[in-house]
């Protein structure tokens, strides 16, 4: 009985106290509403109108009546470089990064927004002073990321390699690949200035970081030729094939050209036409096509470029078969197949692409570094035949 008696004690005490902290909370809320300008609850609707103009205003506004509105600075200097008002967007930040009433906290996250502001500007210098100031703060890995878009930038490749040197071991080894484009970058830059021994050490770098980088054997190849060393060359360019044959194509060229100083034509041709056999490509058909019609004539190319359409059926192939065809045709017959000829031209233009498999970009031609996206050997040299309307 007594038990019963308490609940029933109890139960309305337990309500008073429950209404009283709602309408505490209630008041709180209704005090912090009223403590914002008006200008920050008229940005909020304009930014959910999808009204970004009037929306900065609105911020701007009531920055000026409540300076001591940090979050509300951050969201309108990122505003700010996203609609490409760098100068603003730097005037913002660095007003946070200056003031003394702010945490530590705050003045790294506003240096880390200063320097992308920096790095949107084109003020690579600048940008590259703040990340390198954040390098030892909690936002090293946003510095990092940062510094390394920077230094490919500016193609300050040995800076890009010692950043990445002074990773842990087992980070390093997630970069083994960009790590050898850079010693590629370095040995190209070499070769161009005719230090040949530097070019040779970069290769022998690149090499040792990833055994199947076939820029590294390419380079090497042309540093051969450089040198007088056809043979060696070749050898070089003959890896290619173990490493990863889809590059083939790219060293078509350059093996004809030494194969043909070496006065070794047939040989090369040989070897060009076992290539195809194993590792069919559109690039290497066209080489393969152009010395059989030089060496052997129109004939043995038509029959070629007819045997290679049978194997693999494409727009590419088919164009190069009515480039042959032209060559063998009676003269009454020339007019028809270059009508035709020019027709399947003109949409093989479009669509004879090479593609990057990381962010699909197309482009006419080959790059080892994506245009759009900045990855490394993300583009295979083999053009798609995928429909593009884009001319």
């Amino acid at each position: 009985m007594d038990f019963e008696l308490w609940w029933l004690l109890a139960f309305p005490l337990f309500f008073a106290l429950g209404w009283l902290a709602a309408r505490i909370d209630i008041r709180q809320v209704v005090n912090e509403s009223r403590s914002l300008p008006r200008s920050y609850l008229s940005g909020l609707n304009f930014l959910l109108n999808e009204q970004q103009d009037k929306a900065i205003d609105a911020f701007i506004e009531a920055v000026k009546i409540d300076p001591q509105t940090i979050e509300l600075h951050f969201a309108l200097g990122s505003m700010f470089r996203r609609r490409g008002e760098t100068d603003r967007a730097i005037r913002m930040h660095q007003n946070l990064v200056d003031r003394e009433d702010i945490s530590e906290e705050q003045r790294l996250q506003a240096l880390g927004e200063l320097g992308q502001d920096y790095l949107k500007a084109g003020l690579l210098d600048r940008a590259e002073a703040v990340f390198v100031r954040l390098r030892e703060t909690r936002l090293a890995d946003v510095a990092f990321k940062y510094l390394i878009e920077i230094y490919q930038q500016e193609k300050d490749w040995q800076k890009a390699i010692d950043i990445i040197g002074a990773l842990p071991e087992t980070d390093q080894l997630q970069w083994r690949k960009e790590v050898a484009n850079f010693h590629c970058e370095l040995a190209a830059n070499a070769m161009a200035n005719s230090r040949f021994d530097d070019a040779r050490d970069a290769l022998a770098q690149a090499m040792s970081l990833n055994r199947q980088c076939v820029r590294a054997s390419i380079l090497a190849g042309d540093l051969a030729v450089e040198q007088g060393d056809d043979e060696g060359a070749l050898e070089h360019w003959k890896k290619i094939e173990k490493q990863n044959p889809i590059y083939l194509a790219l060293v078509a060229e350059r093996v004809m050209d030494a194969y043909r100083r070496l006065e070794q034509v047939e040989k090369g041709l040989q070897l060009l036409q076992a290539w195809l056999e194993h590792h069919p490509s559109l690039d290497l058909l066209d080489e393969v096509f152009q010395w059989e019609l030089e060496k052997a004539g129109p004939k043995a190319a038509y029959q070629l470029v007819r045997e290679e359409l049978r194997r693999n059926p494409t727009l590419l192939g088919l164009d190069k078969l009515l480039e042959a065809a032209l060559l063998t045709a009676p003269a009454d017959q020339r007019n028809d197949i270059d009508m035709v000829k020019q027709l399947i031209h003109g949409h093989t233009r479009r669509v004879a692409r090479y593609r990057c498999d990381d962010c699909g970009f197309k482009a006419r031609q080959f790059y080892w570094r994506c245009p759009a996206c900045g990855g490394w050997e993300t583009y295979p040299p083999r053009r798609t035949e995928e429909f593009d309307l884009t001319p």
